[in-house]
């Protein structure tokens, strides 16, 4: 039987450019739902607008038109029930040359399509012919999607940006990192739908899995959970001790891309190793890649509520040193993403529309799994921690109260004092448009301190307990203030110096007895190593300030925090004739590294050799050994370009690199670099390219 169709064109450059998936890729056919591409059937006949033509679209193991994972339409017009969902539809272009066979279609996926790899099909007569595959993804510039966002330049910056900015440190010391997001490399397609396919739940009933993937709920919470290998296949396994044996150290990342492809490439097997911002930044790429506007957020002071008391025990022993009672904690920073989405499901209008909190890292179980969200930002501001999903953990990372106890040598436990102000503070995300800091604390929580601020934690504590036991009640007036100021500035290879400063609140003389610890830290507030402690005792007078110096050497402490984000350097003092009278201070260092400087020699070209010039200066007077240096980008290196660890680098020399290579891809790129060695680890550094056509 003569075939029908002939040739089929589903013109990959104009209808990805049309729906902003050029990036991805010119030789497959990636569009978003809601908005038309187009279509053209070379046919053997002349073909009339009334000859019956019909498609057929498919996804997924068992589809089915019920589930909305298959849809037949065109002419003759199939007969739907009243439950079949995600209808597609065509139109026909009567301004093509149809007298010669040539049959141009405009095809729309509907807007509540699932997301994932389609098989379409054409019925012509009696001939069925498969046209081949495309891939339909969530469309956030559709005002019929759930994950519409009006504005250009938001969608510019939280679905379209391949760079971004991932901040860390302390509240006192935030600073960015850049991070590559990467969803745009061609083989993220394969890596995004397998993610997605090696879920638990599309193991346990596929049919039903595929359908709820039209939902931007379902999807942002299976990846979520898959971004992290708890009880899956998923991305990455986290470790947040010393031993990175097997893998590398979350340190070193500064691309979520070459994460990715190492897990697709091992069979889904993990990643080894990761920590929040990285599992953050891997999670933003699933998302923007799927068409779900996202970015990345960082939480500073962000607690850990492992009860959803919303207060956190912090405890301290006779010396000052933190103590391992409480499974609670405080963490230096916590970073977790924002998903833009509609909720419907929480059914109370449009309240809460909008960000939605989404956090990869594995830390407490929801439904049974190692994920969390999606939040919405809106509950979390009106302290409504009766909804879904994980609204009381979430209102704890940003508000919860911290209380201060010490546990002496006998076991006796004392209340030191409460802290209601400390948690959730300088909550950062990148500015629209530009590489800089957008502080956003005010969306998640009122001002600290003030009576409406109290008033919702209250109703959430009330809410999340179920019961009205008051929450949150101050401390008494401490009679003597302490606090710890920075001397100098805090750099990484030079000596730290502080002050403690002790002020007397009233007209009583004192004799405080004042011990004064250092210790190393990780970010999510364990400590990792005590490197000095020094007791004095000084007398308080009454309207007077006593200064005592703090001064850590760089020989003292460089052993210790090499593998560590922060140094806590705090103090207690005792009253020695009221010795129930505590007070306490402590002060979060981050040490600042030596700079890498990178830069483009000439003007940079797609498809045209590029040049890199790279310097490091060693500001010590010892060698570093084993220096290691890594420079990504993405339409930059079509992988990681890695320089041999065999490298030595004299004291206070500088290294001088030149690396050539041959951009893909035009527009504004960024490369990044990581510098380890063997006294400072993972170093990093960024520049942004314009790289012209």
């Amino acid at each position: 039987m003569e075939k029908n169709i002939k040739n089929v064109d589903f013109h990959y450059q104009s209808n990805n450019a049309a729906h902003r998936t050029i990036e991805i890729s010119t030789k497959q056919l990636i569009v978003r739902r809601g908005q038309s591409f187009l279509l053209t059937l070379e046919m053997t006949k002349p073909f009339s607008v009334g000859d019956p033509l019909s498609f057929t679209v498919e996804t997924g193991p068992d589809p089915s038109e019920m589930h909305g994972t298959r849809s037949e339409f065109g002419n003759p017009s199939p007969l739907y029930a009243s439950d079949v969902k995600a209808i597609w539809m065509y139109n026909i272009d009567r301004s093509a040359n149809l007298q010669r066979g040539i049959v141009t279609l405009s095809v729309t996926p509907p807007a509540d399509a699932p997301v994932g790899k389609y098989l379409l099909s054409a019925q012509i007569m009696r001939e069925k012919v498969i046209l081949g595959w495309l891939v339909v993804l969530f469309n956030p510039w559709c005002s019929d999607d759930w994950v519409y966002l009006p504005d250009e330049r938001e969608r510019q910056e939280y679905v379209m940006n391949e760079q971004g900015l991932i901040y860390k440190g302390t509240s006192r010391y935030l600073h960015p990192m850049a991070w590559d997001f990467g969803q745009f490399e061609e083989e993220m397609v394969d890596i995004c739908i397998k993610l997605l396919d090696v879920n638990p739940k599309h193991a346990r009933n596929p049919a039903n899995d595929v359908s709820a993937r039209c939902n931007p709920i379902y999807v942002s919470r299976v990846i979520s959970a898959m971004v992290n290998s708890n009880g899956d296949r998923g991305v990455l396994a986290g470790c947040w001790g010393d031993n990175y044996h097997g893998g590398v150290a979350p340190t070193h990342w500064i691309s979520s891309v070459s994460i990715l492809q190492k897990w697709y490439q091992k069979n889904c097997h993990p990643v080894k190793y990761g920590q929040c911002w990285v599992f953050a930044g891997v999670m933003c790429t699933v998302m923007r890649f799927l068409g779900i506007p996202c970015r990345v957020v960082t939480n500073f002071q962000s607690a850990h509520d492992t009860n959803n008391s919303l207060t956190i025990d912090e405890c301290f022993d006779d010396y000052g040193l933190r103590a391992k009672e409480s499974q609670d904690s405080v963490w230096n920073f916590h970073v977790w993403v924002e998903g833009w989405m509609k909720r419907p499901d929480l059914k109370r209008g449009d309240s809460y529309d909008g960000w939605q909190v989404l956090d990869p890292t594995p830390q407490e179980l929801s439904g049974g799994v190692h994920c969390c969200g999606p939040t919405p930002v809106a509950a979390i501001l009106q302290g409504d921690t009766d909804l879904k999903y994980d609204v009381p953990f979430v209102f704890s990372e940003v508000n919860a109260d911290i209380v201060k106890w010490m546990i002496s040598a006998s076991g006796s436990k004392r209340k030191m004092h409460s802290d209601t102000m400390t948690v959730g503070q300088n909550i950062s995300t990148k500015a629209v448009g530009l590489n800089m800091r957008e502080d956003i604390t005010n969306s998640y929580k009122h001002r600290e301190g003030s009576a409406r601020e109290r008033t919702i934690f209250k109703r959430a504590a009330r809410l999340s307990s179920g019961d009205d036991e008051e929450a949150g009640a101050a401390d008494k007036p401490l009679e003597v203030d302490m606090k710890i100021e920075e001397d100098t500035k805090m750099l990484s290879g030079q000596d730290v110096k502080l002050r403690l400063k002790l002020s007397s609140r009233d007209r009583t003389s004192r004799t405080l007895f004042i011990r004064v610890n250092a210790q190393a830290m990780r970010y999510n507030g364990k400590p990792a190593h005590s490197i000095q402690s020094t007791v004095q005792e000084r007398m308080l007078l009454p309207g007077q300030d006593v200064i005592l110096p703090i001064h850590i050497p760089f020989s003292v402490y460089s052993k210790y925090m090499l593998g560590c984000d922060s140094m806590k350097v705090s103090a207690v003092a005792i009253d020695k004739q009221r010795q129930d009278d505590i007070y306490e201070a402590e002060a979060d260092i981050t040490l600042e590294d030596p700079p890498i400087s990178m830069r483009v020699v000439g003007v940079a070209r797609v498809n045209c050799a590029m040049t890199l010039e790279v310097e490091f200066t060693n500001p010590l007077n010892e060698t570093l050994r084993n220096c290691n240096l890594t420079v990504i980008g993405s339409g930059l290196f079509r992988s990681d370009y890695v320089e041999s660890n065999t490298m030595e680098m004299q004291p206070n020399t500088t290294l001088k690199l030149t690396i050539i290579t041959t951009p893909y891809r035009a527009g504004l790129k960024t490369v990044l670099a990581d510098f380890d060695c063997s006294a400072f680890r993972d170093i990093k550094g960024s520049c942004v390219v314009d790289v012209k056509p």
